[in-house]
């Protein structure tokens, strides 16, 4: 892509045009971001996969319903997010995954330092923590936690009272203290 394209608006202006190379560039910008948002819900990186490149066709065919008012990136994990619990209940009610023997791995930051090795270990135990909680629990966690939704958006997306969205996030902190305390 030349200098000229770097900008969203442009290369999504372009997507709008049918463009496969604009296509591509907003892909490559967004895919890990888009990846691990949902490897976090759907506890599979093949199903993460499949949500991933299904939700990039979801917003590529839906781009003209883009209206600007949140950036692409949020629009795009909002896409991201609504396919992947889709998708993870969608498996919950086949029963074709169990959950005690999936396990997912969270990208490490290659410039995480000496220094936060310690921060790091402890991240990672809670993250290994929270795959312990029982699926909403989890689910409402990773959405206010990990991916820093307010109460008002994880009750939208979990279709789930205001008052009962709080309600389940403050038991999964309790349920992940514990848990952490004990394990």
């Amino acid at each position: 892509m030349s200098q000229s394209l770097t900008h969203t608006e442009d290369l999504l202006q372009l997507c709008l045009e049918g463009k496969q190379t604009a296509q591509l560039e907003i892909y490559n910008r967004y895919y890990k971001a888009m990846y691990n948002t949902a490897v976090r819900i759907v506890k599979d990186s093949a199903e993460a996969e499949d949500v991933m490149q299904e939700s990039f066709l979801n917003a590529f065919t839906k781009l003209s319903t883009f209206k600007g008012d949140v950036t692409f990136g949020a629009w795009l994990k909002r896409i991201v997010i609504n396919n992947s619990i889709y998708h993870y209940r969608k498996q919950q009610k086949k029963q074709e995954v169990n959950l005690d023997d999936i396990m997912y791995k969270v990208e490490d930051n290659d410039e995480v330092g000496r220094d936060h090795s310690g921060t790091e270990l402890k991240a990672q135990k809670v993250l290994e923590t929270m795959k312990r909680l029982k699926d909403n629990y989890r689910i409402s966690l990773t959405l206010h936690l990990i991916e820093g939704y307010d109460y008002e958006e994880v009750s939208q997306i979990m279709d789930i009272s205001y008052a009962n969205c709080r309600t389940t996030i403050s038991r999964a902190k309790e349920s992940l203290r514990k848990k952490m305390i004990n394990a």
